[in-house]
């Protein structure tokens, strides 16, 4: 069967996952993978993405992130070719490094955000590289340090994180090292590597207790449920010209009357006068132009369910 095209949407996360030919290390040693965090970083910063977790694994790496303003592809062909022009230079190698291309799945963020962080943060504990979590916790490999305090790596959005745990950072902290620690005996998620509809029904064992009439659409590209997988592939068609330019229009009336930037208006910042311009936007292109809460949670990168209390927020401020 060909392989289908990777759906490459700004504001939308996405699990990254890249292997070794032949399953051979693409690290082989502290400096290889300091050179690689140097360019994930560079590659971070420049394209302007959200980094939430990330592991590197001897013969494979993790990462997820949201890209923003430059396409996932752009960032991962500069990431992986940079790295590979070191790599074989170093150790005197020549040919490809990595396995085909690079994987990318789409994720629906309500259900599965944190469960990805932790199952990232977890893979050298499932790869026996780590016995416990007091080890994981000063490993310099993955994010789990850096969101600890433990490791410092600026690329990384820990605050985002630590956010959905609480408001004061300590005690954020701490929810966060004991949801790690209650993963421990997990073992593989099928979902987050099988594809089409196991990642929907959330395993094998729950998609085999389905009837034929009940299971969902699914695609190996994402990993959600059906209506989520629908939203998703329809974003991706060709849409009506007519409501796109409404909506892009709006977009730029809001920038403009707010003097907000456009791209912070989608992005997931929580500054004030970022968020006010967000919520008049989401509004009005609710409003005006007809859009779902769906689509407008997929353009900026949200859960259909803050969009929805966005617009009610941005309703009564209206109403005063």
């Amino acid at each position: 069967m060909p392989r289908q095209a990777r759906l490459d949407i700004p504001g939308v996360l996405q699990h990254i996952m890249a292997r070794g030919i032949e399953k051979r290390d693409i690290f082989r040693d502290h400096r290889d993978r300091q050179v690689f965090l140097e360019k994930l970083s560079t590659v971070i910063l420049e394209g302007r993405a959200k980094l939430y977790a990330w592991a590197l694994m001897p013969n494979h790496f993790h990462l997820l992130l949201r890209p923003l303003e430059t396409s996932m592809a752009d960032m991962m062909r500069r990431l992986m070719t940079g790295y590979s022009v070191w790599h074989n230079k170093r150790h005197q190698r020549q040919g490809h490094l990595f396995q085909n291309r690079y994987k990318s799945i789409i994720v629906d963020e309500d259900p599965y955000f944190l469960e990805l962080v932790r199952y990232i943060h977890l893979n050298p504990v499932r790869g026996k590289l780590l016995e416990d979590l007091r080890q994981l916790d000063s490993n310099p490999y993955t994010g789990h340090a850096v969101i600890l305090g433990k490791r410092s790596f600026g690329c990384q959005d820990v605050d985002w994180v630590l956010s959905l745990f609480g408001d004061r950072v300590g005690q954020a902290r701490r929810k966060y090292r004991a949801f790690v620690k209650a993963g421990f005996d997990h073992g593989a998620r099928e979902e987050f590597r099988g594809g089409g509809l196991i990642r929907s029904a959330g395993g094998r064992k729950e998609l085999a207790a389905r009837t034929k009439e009940n299971r969902e659409l699914g695609d190996e590209r994402i990993l959600g449920n059906g209506e989520f997988v629908k939203s998703i592939l329809n974003r991706c068609e060709p849409r009506d010209d007519c409501k796109k330019g409404d909506v892009d229009q709006i977009l730029t009336d809001v920038s403009r009357s707010s003097q907000v930037p456009e791209r912070l208006i989608l992005s997931g910042s929580r500054l004030r006068q970022v968020s006010a311009a967000r919520r008049l936007f989401l509004f009005r292109a609710y409003e005006e132009a007809g859009a779902s809460y769906t689509e407008l949670g997929r353009l900026c990168g949200i859960a259909h369910t803050s969009v929805k209390q966005a617009i009610a927020k941005a309703k009564n401020e209206s109403d005063k």
